[in-house]
């Protein structure tokens, strides 16, 4: 299960009433190859149902993984930072065995 912390529902919530999402639509995780740790996440709003898709709800956000990314995100926070040391979505994942500059880890 990925949860989702309270700064990090703020701005999905913002996001998705700027783009006048309705109830259908959902937040899509995935974990992608590329990135300096050699994989990177990837947030999407979808309202399309995939063979395979693992849903979540916390704090009234419903998420949807592909079987492949929960294996990498089970246990993943997903929090939202608005500082000065750097703005937008961060994951920590009690899995990851290495990290990169960039605040993106995964476990390899």
């Amino acid at each position: 299960m990925v949860t989702i912390t309270d700064k990090a529902k703020g701005k999905i919530d913002h996001l998705m009433q700027d783009a006048n999402l309705d109830g259908s639509y959902f937040l899509r995780v995935s974990v992608q190859g590329g990135g300096c740790s050699g994989l990177s996440y990837n947030l999407d709003f979808d309202n399309e149902i995939k063979k395979g898709d693992q849903f979540f709800e916390d704090r009234g956000i419903r998420l949807a993984l592909d079987m492949k990314s929960f294996l990498y995100l089970a246990g993943t926070e997903l929090d939202f930072s608005d500082g000065l040391n750097g703005k937008g979505f961060n994951f920590h994942n009690p899995n990851a065995t290495r990290t990169c500059g960039c605040g993106e880890s995964f476990s390899v």
